[in-house]
């Protein structure tokens, strides 16, 4: 019997194990590596006004973005509930509790992004979240996932089918002959503003 892959990843974040992952990635550590890591990212000539997120959960990312820029307008969608409601208790952000592949909205996005939210997507799937990223976006689209030059399955908290490594950047590029505008790494191990290994590839749209 074939797995079905996004609905098993799908239950997996929508429930019990999305509502541990606020627990763990909820507090003051984490929004401060944030806003050290977007201070980097989104720079004030990009002159970006908009930004959706694909997998936003509580808003940790959005939230720094708007201690940084409080201009800019945010959006984030997520398939967990409570990390929605705890979203839009911020008041920072248009909230939207979907799934990633459903979602669908007639605006576009200065910049689409994600952040610790493809290495989750079933490898078949992929495409469907890149044609999100690629049709929302107006200009920039910020990938910041686990690197791997090779796709590489791992194991998840000891789960088989939830983690998986790969150049999402690269994909990116070549299916849309996108512009490759900046990228970096940011060390776990950074002893002021950690972050969790994370490569990140700012990318551009062709005019």
């Amino acid at each position: 019997m074939v797995k079905d892959l996004k609905k098993q990843t799908e239950k997996f974040w929508s429930g019990s194990s999305g509502n541990q992952y606020i627990l763990r990635t909820n507090n003051s550590e984490h929004l401060k590596s944030n806003i050290s890591f977007f201070k980097r990212v989104i720079k004030k000539k990009y002159k970006i006004k908009n930004i959706l997120e694909f997998g936003c959960n509580i808003g940790l990312n959005l939230e720094a973005i708007n201690y940084i820029d409080k201009k800019i307008n945010l959006t984030g969608v997520d398939i967990n509930k409570q990390a929605i409601d705890v979203l839009k208790s911020k008041n920072i952000a248009n909230a939207y509790k979907d799934t990633l592949y459903n979602f669908k909205t007639r605006k576009k996005f200065d910049l689409t992004f994600t952040k610790g939210v493809l290495i989750h997507i079933p490898p078949k799937h992929l495409s469907e979240i890149y044609q999100k990223l690629f049709n929302y976006s107006n200009k920039y689209i910020l990938i910041a996932e686990y690197f791997s030059p090779k796709p590489t399955k791992i194991k998840y908290r000891g789960f088989s089918d939830l983690l998986y490594k790969r150049d999402f950047a690269k994909d990116l590029i070549k299916k849309y002959n996108m512009d490759l505008v900046d990228y970096g790494f940011v060390y776990s191990l950074d002893k002021k503003n950690p972050l969790d290994d994370i490569n990140w590839f700012l990318l551009k749209k062709k005019v």
